[in-house]
């Protein structure tokens, strides 16, 4: 018996038919979200409460996580069985207990990896870094803008 015409995708291993469009980056914050229990539910709807009041951005799904973004991402949440991932870009490592760790993402951002199990754990310091993140798209524009060398004067002038 011959095989169906497809191919098995890469990524998440589903079986596409041939001439079946398949993105399976493509999905829906209500979609992660779907099997969260009460209390991450709630946890995620602080979260997304917080970020909102930060200001415009934009709010999307992608893959397993939910980006908030400006220009670049500036955090995500990964949804997960038994706590939200929260990803923080900042230009500095977080010295707290929430913390769980810390990795260079690029010459200027580090992201800052919290484990968030419960609403009340979205608030001060958590909701202060997501808010420096917003901000620290402004803050290296500035600073590029300072250190930016002026032009040499030609001689005789």
């Amino acid at each position: 018996m011959a095989k169906a015409a497809g191919h098995e995708c890469y990524h998440c291993k589903l079986w596409v038919p041939a001439g079946e469009p398949h993105d399976c980056w493509t999905t829906t914050e209500a979609a992660l979200t779907a099997d969260l229990s009460d209390d991450l539910k709630e946890a995620w709807e602080r979260i997304r409460e917080a970020a909102v009041e930060l200001g415009e951005q934009r709010i999307y799904a992608s893959g397993t996580a939910i980006m908030f973004s400006r220009e670049s991402c500036y955090f995500f949440v990964r949804p997960r069985r038994k706590d939200l991932q929260v990803c923080i870009f900042l230009g500095r490592a977080v010295r707290a207990p929430q913390v769980r760790r810390v990795e260079r993402k690029s010459k200027a951002k580090l992201v800052n990896i919290v484990h968030i199990t419960h609403r009340d754990e979205v608030e001060a310091p958590f909701t202060d870094w997501l808010r420096e993140a917003y901000d620290l798209p402004d803050k290296l524009a500035a600073a590029r803008v300072k250190t930016k060398p002026r032009a040499k004067r030609k001689k005789g002038r």
